[in-house]
């Protein structure tokens, strides 16, 4: 759990360590496979299950205008996550409902 902790306040020192948890128990058995606990930005097949069962699953945001903010929001967390060779799921995930202002939602 520090591990992803500390990944996640590499992008925003004051991350909750309790908000934190709750993605990497919605996340799972996920996190356990290398491949599937990164996000990888070049696989639009990748956004898109992000912005769906994500975004839309787990946030709500469901209709196409809903879609399209999503799916600017993933773009800019992939801008901001630019330098990460190996992007954790975990604070993708925090990125983008900190952007939704959802992260009490979670």
């Amino acid at each position: 759990m520090s591990d992803y902790l500390a990944d996640v306040q590499r992008y925003d020192a004051k991350a909750d360590a309790d908000i934190v948890q709750k993605i990497v128990r919605h996340l799972g058995i996920a996190l356990r496979n290398r491949d599937s606990s990164l996000v990888s930005c070049s696989d639009p097949k990748e956004l898109g299950r992000v912005r769906e069962k994500w975004c839309g699953k787990k946030l709500g945001h469901t209709d196409e205008k809903d879609d399209a903010k999503c799916n600017d929001i993933i773009k800019k967390v992939c801008e901001t996550m630019k330098g990460d060779r190996q992007k954790n799921r975990v604070t993708f995930y925090y990125l983008v409902a900190q952007h939704l202002g959802q992260l009490g939602d979670i």
